[in-house]
């Protein structure tokens, strides 16, 4: 659990002046007793005040003192952290759309498999995060900045279309751009991010996934991935039939590598779990919430307090 702060801190100083307030009282007290040994008649002494002094007569002054530093504490802006949503978060989904996806060991095929799930994952999504759309053959382009038209994204997943070679690094440095393209403070303060990746696996272009997970793990934007494909497949490229192979463990130490998760769809799946592990580092970010009002009223108890005693035991107020 979160401990307490203070906002204005240095406003606790006034604390000083209600020590000093106790420390006149203690005083104020002893030459009080001091005043009572002078007096020489003790038999009227002992008629005019009790033998054990009455300890209520210091309640009022306790209650008043415990007021006084309620009321200071207060002015010191007191506040708890909270979770609140961060609006700033942002999920790039990469696609693999090289011809390999066309591969039919997911029934219809992988690419459209990966489109369904992506589409299905967007759905999920709460409209407070920015998503974005990379897409990636040869070469990878972002497809759309991050927003929160989630229909958007949903639309321009379903108008992927296949080309050839396979750029898995290339994918994810798209997506970093895109991160550090969200708003002008992304330079500065970029917000909290990860990347969803959809691929079979295999690099066949570009710059290779070992630079691609240490830009990724610098920046420190997770990258979970999900591997289409059995393995057992052919495609036709150009009239041959040439094997879609697809590389999980690559994907698997892409996903390790930059602290993201690894997950294997040999049939079609749904992602939840994948947002689940998202949405529990990016959903939420702790801010100070101010709890000044409580110690105000708080106070006026203490001071209520004091007035009930003071006037039930001694029929006035302090």
């Amino acid at each position: 659990m979160q401990a307490m702060t203070f906002l204005e801190p240095q406003r606790l100083w006034w604390l000083l002046l209600l020590v000093g307030l106790i420390a006149a009282y203690v005083f104020a007290q002893s030459q009080r007793r001091e005043h009572t040994v002078r007096f020489t008649n003790l038999e009227l002494l002992h008629q005019v005040v009790p033998r054990r002094p009455d300890i209520r007569r210091h309640v009022p002054a306790t209650l008043f003192t415990l007021t006084l530093g309620v009321l200071i504490a207060s002015l010191a802006m007191p506040a708890m952290p909270v979770e609140q949503p961060r609006e700033r978060a942002t999920i790039i989904v990469a696609v693999d759309v090289s011809l390999s996806m066309a591969a039919t060991d997911i029934e219809p095929d992988r690419l459209q498999a990966a489109k369904e799930s992506a589409q299905g994952f967007v759905e999920t999504l709460p409209d407070r995060f920015n998503v974005g759309l990379v897409s990636f053959s040869s070469t990878a382009s972002v497809v759309t900045s991050p927003t929160h038209d989630h229909q958007a994204i949903i639309t321009s997943i379903e108008n992927l279309r296949l080309g050839p070679g396979t750029a898995i690094g290339e994918g994810v440095f798209a997506s970093l751009e895109a991160i550090r393209g969200f708003d002008e403070e992304s330079e500065e303060d970029p917000p909290p991010s990860a990347i969803v990746l959809l691929s079979d696996g295999e690099n066949t272009s570009g710059r290779d996934i070992g630079q691609a997970s240490a830009a990724a793990t610098e920046e420190g934007v997770p990258v979970s991935t999900i591997a289409f494909g059995s393995g057992a497949a052919m495609i036709e490229i150009d009239g041959y039939q040439v094997p879609a192979d697809i590389d999980k463990e690559a994907l698997r130490d892409l996903a390790q590598d930059t602290d993201g998760h690894a997950y294997e769809a040999e049939s079609e799946t749904e992602l939840d779990e994948v947002y689940e592990d998202i949405g529990s580092s990016l959903g939420t970010e702790l801010v100070h919430e101010e709890i000044a009002t409580r110690f105000v009223v708080a106070a006026i108890i203490l001071a209520l307090a004091t007035a009930v005693t003071s006037l039930l035991w001694f029929q006035r107020l302090p």
